[in-house]
């Protein structure tokens, strides 16, 4: 029996936490050690399709064809020179919530479509939007885990609280395998005393399901995007490149 593809959503309601950097470059650096590697753009900003190098007006099929129409996942698929493929999105997937309000088993779009492609990767990263819509449970219900990417803050553990009980309802109602694959601290900043507290709240709060590697506040993983370039093409001996490995690595592990 093939295996199938571990299907991971990349969520926070909370936005700026470092989500999109996350869902490209932990892409990016597991395509370089060989894995067959996809990201579904779930975010109407459409920051994960450019972020990969994937233009706007560069595809004719998005996400927004594949929940709305039930176009299949295989006829948008885009292949990017980081070496992962790409369902790409924009704007137009605002338009998903309304047009998915009356449809019955609405939440179940995405887990239905990824059936057919499950095999033909080894990891299927979801770059969720930062709300709770319908968008995002459709992420849930579909993936086998969540990564939570958070900045270690004053008001970080509020709402990964909110965003945990989130996780626990979707686990009873749709989706009881749905498990919390990690969280990733980001834009990390060593000097800083308040970002050295949360952590080791974190670390006592959820043990080993806090990823060792941490991700530190860095110039090159901020600039690459606008380069639609993840960090390991744009610099990848900068210190933002070689965290996104090392976090892949610990992944593999």
């Amino acid at each position: 029996m093939s295996k199938t593809a571990k299907v991971i959503a990349v969520t926070n309601q909370k936005g700026g936490v470092g989500k999109t950097t996350t869902s490209i470059n932990v892409a990016a650096s597991l395509a370089r050690v060989g894995k067959r590697v996809l990201l579904i753009d779930l975010d109407p900003q459409g920051n994960g399709t450019v972020g990969s190098g994937v233009r706007k007006g560069e595809y004719e099929q998005s996400i927004y064809d594949v929940l709305v129409d039930g176009m299949l996942i295989k006829e948008a698929v885009i292949t990017v020179e980081a070496g992962f493929a790409v369902v790409p999105s924009d704007g137009d997937l605002a338009g998903a919530e309304v047009g998915l309000l009356n449809e019955i088993g609405r939440e179940l779009r995405l887990k239905n479509a990824l059936k057919k492609v499950l095999e033909d990767y080894d990891y299927i990263f979801i770059d969720c939007p930062p709300a709770l819509n319908v968008l995002t449970i459709n992420a849930m219900v579909a993936a086998n885990s969540v990564i939570i990417p958070m900045q270690c803050e004053y008001f970080a553990l509020e709402g990964l609280s909110s965003l945990v009980d989130t996780i626990k309802k979707i686990r009873d109602t749709l989706n009881p395998d749905l498990q919390i694959e990690g969280l990733l601290r980001t834009m990390f900043d060593t000097r800083n005393s308040l970002a050295g507290e949360v952590s080791d709240q974190l670390e006592a709060h959820f043990g080993n399901k806090v990823y060792k590697t941490v991700i530190p506040r860095n110039i090159r993983l901020a600039e690459a995007p606008s380069y639609g370039q993840p960090v390991l093409l744009y610099d990848k001996s900068s210190k933002g490149a070689l965290a996104y490995l090392a976090l892949a690595a610990e992944m593999v592990a």
